[in-house]
């Protein structure tokens, strides 16, 4: 029951990275304009950069494999994401997605601290 139980959590808290990621790419233009709003430096980059983050460390998590790896990857980008874009002084709403970020980030600490379980591609990750 563990074991699936990790790959269940691995899927559940990665899928939210790849959505995320795969509507960078899909609405560009838009997020891109939520970006440069946001006053980013090299917001194309930057926009380009974390799409292709969240796909491969989202689709490894759900793989197991480099697990910790891409965990540690993925919570040490959400700090900057998560101050720059909800910052808990912008009001109530701000504040509800600046938790949901901070619970996110402690799911991947608990990847990073625990590793993929049994049922993965590769168990050392």
């Amino acid at each position: 029951m563990n074991s699936l139980a990790a790959l269940a959590g691995r899927v559940l808290i990665a899928l939210i990275f790849l959505l995320s990621g795969a509507d960078k790419i899909v609405h560009y233009a838009p997020t891109l304009g939520y970006m440069q709003k946001a006053g980013l430096p090299f917001p194309e980059l930057l926009l380009i950069a974390s799409a292709i983050i969240e796909i491969v460390a989202a689709l490894a998590i759900m793989a197991g494999w480099k697990t910790r790896w891409a965990a540690a990857a993925l919570f040490l980008w959400m700090i900057p994401v998560t101050w720059v874009f909800h910052n808990p002084g912008g009001g109530e709403e701000q504040v509800v997605h600046f938790m949901k970020n901070v619970s996110i980030m402690g799911g991947l600490l608990v990847l990073w601290a625990l590793g993929p379980g049994a049922w993965s591609v590769r168990r050392s990750g």
